[in-house]
């Protein structure tokens, strides 16, 4: 019996820490060093936000404005209240221009609801489309229709972009970077989607962990993202969001 006992204050004290990180606030920063007109451009990115509430504490605590603000899939899914959607934009927006790209969850509040929320709150979505930034190097934000949908277009999404601009592509899904690698040109990928796995073992989980690093040769943030699906557990796989701050030196 006492075994048991302790067998079951493990579990519940497993449970417990696993909950406790699947909150934290981890701000993770980046850096890039690009060739252009010199200026310094910074990014805030945030994806799989899902049903959590974003932590006004950790938005107070950035320091600094940012050039974009970009929210990179699934900010809320079927679980989500619309009020909380609300709520995280009010916290987001102020940050800088904010732009949105499709996730496989996010049309599970309906569609046109969710566009309504985010023009309400003034923010860009991007869907097989490149935003130019107001910056001194023509600076673009492409993204893709989410995967899922089946109506992405890379073609569309790069349509615009000359060979010289700077890109950062996006997708909510990383999945597709080695293909954009073969046929396009980007200086940055980022992308959420997988969750690190979400709950990891060492080195194993159902998708590998998140990371920032050189994919041959286009440097690529893969995030763990900031909230969870289904169970809200973490282990392995830490909560994150990220500041990226890009150094464009003279050429």
């Amino acid at each position: 019996m006492i075994y048991i006992g302790v067998f079951l204050f493990v579990v519940i004290a497993f449970l417990l820490y696993m909950w406790k990180v699947a909150f934290e606030n981890n701000v993770l920063h980046h850096q890039l060093i690009l060739k252009g007109k010199r200026e310094n451009i910074r990014l805030f990115f945030i994806s799989d936000t899902h049903l959590r509430k974003i932590s006004r504490h950790m938005i107070e605590q950035l320091e600094g404005s940012f050039d974009a603000v970009i929210i990179g899939g699934d900010f809320a899914d079927s679980r989500t209240p619309i009020s909380r959607i609300h709520e995280n934009l009010d916290l987001l927006t102020p940050l800088g221009p904010t732009f949105f790209v499709w996730g496989n969850n996010d049309r599970e509040v309906g569609e046109e609801q969710l566009r309504r929320i985010l023009q309400d709150h003034g923010v860009t979505i991007i869907a097989n489309d490149a935003i130019l930034l107001p910056q001194e190097n023509r600076f673009w934000l492409s993204a893709i229709e989410d995967t899922s949908t089946m109506k992405y277009s890379f073609d569309a999404a790069f349509e615009k972009i000359d060979e010289q601009d700077l890109v950062v592509f996006i997708s909510h899904n990383p999945g597709v970077f080695a293909r954009i690698r073969a046929k396009f040109r980007a200086d940055l990928m980022i992308g959420g989607h997988l969750h690190g796995g979400q709950i990891r073992l060492g080195p194993y989980g159902v998708h590998p962990n998140g990371s920032y690093r050189e994919r041959e040769g286009v440097m690529t943030l893969v995030s763990n993202g900031y909230g969870t699906t289904l169970l809200p557990l973490r282990f392995g796989a830490k909560p994150q969001c990220h500041i990226i701050d890009i150094e464009i030196s003279g050429q």
